[in-house]
């Protein structure tokens, strides 16, 4: 499997990555047998660039993550992890929160710690040094800020710095941030010295929003991005009444328009998940496509779509339709 450098940084990603939300519990239970097969498959596809944060599972992805891993060559993957919530243990005869459906934010894990947004240097470092003893090694391989969209001004003045000092001290060996936004990405790549950036949901073949900006900055300054997303929480995956968009129930515009992709590419002979892994790994700067990952069948089927071959006629009659457009959704959804 190709593996694409993150802008100038040494380290290198696979170019399908294993998304560790899943193996967290992320809406419902996965035992711990099952995580550790999941991982297990996406080494046996290749895989070697693998992505969790304390916020899945309230660090069980992390301890899961590491340890599906111990026994494997470290030089061998990569791991990137995310900063700006710390996990802070509920005091003793605390309730634990939790959301309307029981679940912990979307896990379906019993909380034992509560999520604090923290993006100042204490916390990056602190946050840092918790992931470490959790995953089990001795340095993260790519550091992202977490959606840090409701406190710009704080991870730029102090989170960013703070992951600059431990990259410089070889703790992180890149950094960047992670968002389901572009703005403030574009921003990063900017005003910063990220190595690479984790755009959500932005680039697919539905919402192509990245490459007002994003895409043509990152490539002008030479910076990876790493693609997460790419279903669109679900609606490209399989578009049907119910189907969720961005967590959300799909508008029927959108739903409208995935079923007609469907269409085109079925015609083909080809999945519609299949065109939707692949489009983004065609742009130049994209390094790498996360795919959320829960089980050994979803591993090797997310590696079997992006094996496949892909006609150029798939792209030019989703284009003469009006389907793919290359540009910004407007607030409808067209």
């Amino acid at each position: 499997m190709r593996r694409n450098r993150l802008g100038s940084s040494a380290v290198e990603v696979t170019e399908l990555s294993f998304g560790a939300a899943g193996i967290g519990n992320l809406f419902r239970e996965v035992d711990a047998a099952q995580a550790a097969a999941a991982v297990d498959a996406a080494w046996d596809e290749g895989v070697r660039y693998f992505d969790t944060a304390p916020h899945y599972g309230l660090g069980l992805s992390e301890r899961r993550l590491g340890e599906a891993l111990r026994h494997r060559p470290r030089d061998a993957y990569v791991v990137s992890t995310k900063v700006g919530r710390v996990l802070d243990p509920l005091p003793a005869g605390e309730p634990a929160p939790a959301d309307d459906d029981g679940l912990s934010e979307g896990f379906a894990v019993r909380a034992t710690h509560r999520r604090r947004w923290d993006f100042s240097a204490d916390g990056v470092r602190r946050s840092i040094e918790d992931s470490l003893e959790r995953l089990g090694l001795d340095r993260i391989d790519i550091a992202y800020l977490h959606d840090p969209d409701d406190h710009a001004e704080e991870a730029f003045r102090t989170a960013y710095p703070a992951l600059e000092k431990l990259r410089a001290e070889g703790v992180v060996g890149a950094i960047g941030a992670g968002m389901n936004q572009t703005a403030m990405l574009t921003r990063f790549l900017r005003d910063t010295d990220v190595d690479t950036v984790l755009c959500a949901g932005r680039y697919t073949i539905l919402d192509q929003s990245a490459l007002a900006e994003l895409l043509p900055e990152a490539a002008a300054r030479g910076r990876a991005v790493v693609i997460g997303g790419v279903f669109n929480s679900g609606l490209l995956a399989d578009p049907q009444p119910g189907a969720t968009y961005d967590y959300a129930a799909a508008p029927m515009t959108l739903l409208d328009r995935a079923l007609r992709m469907k269409a085109v590419t079925e015609a083909h002979g080809v999945p519609l998940r299949a065109a939707a892994l692949r489009y983004p790994l065609a742009h130049p700067a994209v390094a790498s496509v996360l795919v959320g990952t829960r089980s050994p069948d979803e591993m090797h089927d997310a590696a079997d779509l992006l094996s496949r071959e892909i006609p150029d006629a798939v792209w030019d009659d989703l284009r003469t339709e009006g389907l793919l457009t290359e540009g910004p959704l407007d607030e409808d959804g067209r």
